[in-house]
């Protein structure tokens, strides 16, 4: 049962210090069990751990430490002035991560189904600007039914202090919502403003209206998962980064995740040590790549040859995947990595892929991560739905992003890099600090083929053997404007390298970057492309 006014133990006689601690902690104990174990017993039979068990497979063990515990609420009305459980509903505190200090809070759905009220967003607040003041991750465990009705607006303007608080801290400390449960209306605005979002599947629902809601105002019938679910997130929206089976997974990889990112904005992200040797050669990559720019391949195997023991953590794996964006380690340093794949859409850039490598970029350069690109791009996705869709806007996000980043940045051309894609791939003319590229690689406005038939239109047309002229002139193309070294010989790449050399050469160079500094015209802010 819910901890009520008359449910608490008689005061202790004066003067008697022992009656008052044992009084504190039963009353503590109380607040620890929760409401009752029938309502513990009801999350658990939803696949679903309690607030508590969440935060003992997040933290370190034994480093929780509470704050406001005890709190209640004071509305009246609604039968809510007999029914005053301690912890109003959610769990907040600090505790570690590999020993660094994390702040955390957690919906506890066994009262009042997680919803919040105006003590419960106090608590929420102060755990916020907390995390704030030490400079530390804030990890939200979302499970709560919105809004507590029966508070009326009060509860309403409890989100608008969170909200003001996620952009507040944008930038500064990273912030983790961890959906383990329903999430709807204004609630799902929070974890939207903060940095990464994990969702677990058939528990986890996050959507603006629900399918009541849609089915009275459209007549579409869908259920939870179908319209809000981490599927449906990870894959067709792209509002979820991560998605998992089962709670225990998802919150050991927000504990992976965490030990990639830095405390804070003034702190580098952790390094450790690796027996991966700088110089390892790679000369699988000579047969991972193919030369033949037309012919796929995984650019995730590239990625595996060339990061510390092939480790690394992909962002956004199931959504948008014509580009890859990665965090992971080379030489024991935290590396972010933005990489067309092939074996999707051929690599090139469309709406999705565009917006997804700009946050990325954004959230490297927030917390001085170093970013390296690897290119293989034959161009921007043509078609009506792109152009109507906004493409020109949504690519110059990417552009922005990169333009905007003052982190050590890295570009390797490994085949082709085409048009206005090349350039937005952090090409050396939009600020990259060092640009490599492989043997084999095509530098280019457009392909040979599309080139040839611009350019010689007209001589293609006059020809005899029109198909035998194009050939001709695809070959005069390639040789005067598209062989291997025509970028290097401009300028344009610093150096042609070994493939198989390509992690050394990264390493080396990053390590010339770490003290780089750069500065941005003083300005209150940008204003980026919507």
């Amino acid at each position: 049962m819910a901890m009520t006014t008359a449910s608490v133990p008689a005061a202790a006689g004066p003067g008697d210090l022992h009656g008052h601690v044992a009084e504190l902690h039963v009353i503590k104990a109380r607040a620890v069990a929760g409401p009752n174990e029938k309502a513990t017993a009801a999350q658990h039979a939803k696949g679903k751990l309690t607030a508590r068990e969440r935060i003992a497979l997040l933290l370190d063990e034994g480093s929780f430490t509470e704050v406001g515990q005890l709190r209640r609420h004071r509305a009246t009305g609604f039968g809510l002035e007999a029914k005053k459980p301690y912890t109003d509903g959610v769990i907040t505190g600090w505790g570690t991560v590999d020993g660094r200090t994390v702040f955390v809070y957690a919906h506890d759905f066994r009262i009042f189904g997680g919803a919040l009220g105006e003590a419960h967003a106090a608590k929420i607040h102060k755990i916020m600007d907390m995390a704030l003041a030490a400079g530390a991750p804030l990890v939200s465990l979302n499970d709560g039914a919105g809004a507590r009705i029966q508070e009326g607006v009060s509860a309403l303007a409890g989100y608008g202090g969170i909200f003001q608080r996620n952009t507040r801290a944008s930038g500064v400390i990273p912030q983790i919502s961890v959906m383990l449960g329903p999430c709807a209306g204004g609630a799902a605005y929070s974890p939207a403003l903060t940095d990464f979002v994990f969702m677990v599947r058939e528990t986890s629902q996050m959507f603006i209206t629900g399918p009541d809601v849609v089915r009275a105002v459209t007549g579409e019938e869908i259920t939870q998962n179908g319209l809000g679910g981490a599927d449906v997130h990870a894959e067709t929206s792209g509002v979820a980064h991560f998605a998992y089976d089962d709670e225990e997974t998802c919150l050991a990889e927000v504990r992976y995740l965490l030990a990639m990112l830095p405390s804070n904005n003034r702190e580098s992200p952790p390094a450790v040590d690796c027996d991966d040797a700088v110089g390892r050669r790679s000369d699988r990559l000579l047969d991972i790549v193919p030369a033949d720019g037309n012919r796929p391949y995984d650019m995730r195997k590239v990625i595996e040859e060339l990061v510390d023991d092939g480790d690394f953590l992909e962002i956004h794996e199931r959504w948008a995947t014509n580009i890859i964006c990665a965090l992971s380690r080379l030489d024991g340093r935290v590396v972010g990595v933005v990489a067309n794949q092939p074996q999707s859409l051929a690599g090139v850039l469309d709406i999705e892929a565009s917006e997804k490598a700009a946050r990325f970029v954004q959230m490297c350069d927030a917390f001085s991560i170093p970013i390296v690109t690897l290119l293989d791009v034959p161009g921007f996705l043509p078609g009506v739905d792109q152009e109507h869709g906004g493409i020109i806007r949504h690519g110059a996000k990417l552009l922005y992003a990169y333009c905007n980043a003052t982190v050590p940045r890295i570009s390797v051309i490994l085949r082709k890099a085409y048009g206005g894609a090349y350039i937005v791939m952090d090409s050396q003319s939009i600020g990259a600090d060092l640009t490599y590229a492989w043997p084999a690689n095509e530098v280019a406005v457009m392909g040979a083929e599309g080139a040839a038939n611009v350019i010689f239109r007209k001589q293609i047309a006059e020809a005899e053997d029109p198909e035998a002229m194009r050939a001709r002139m695809v070959k005069e193309y390639k040789a005067e404007l598209m062989h291997p070294y025509y970028a290097a010989e401009r300028g344009l790449v610093d150096d042609i390298i070994d493939p198989a050399e390509t992690r050394e050469v990264l390493i080396t160079s990053l390590a010339m970057l770490r003290t780089k500094h750069a500065e941005l015209p003083s300005r209150k802010h940008g204003n980026p492309p919507q």
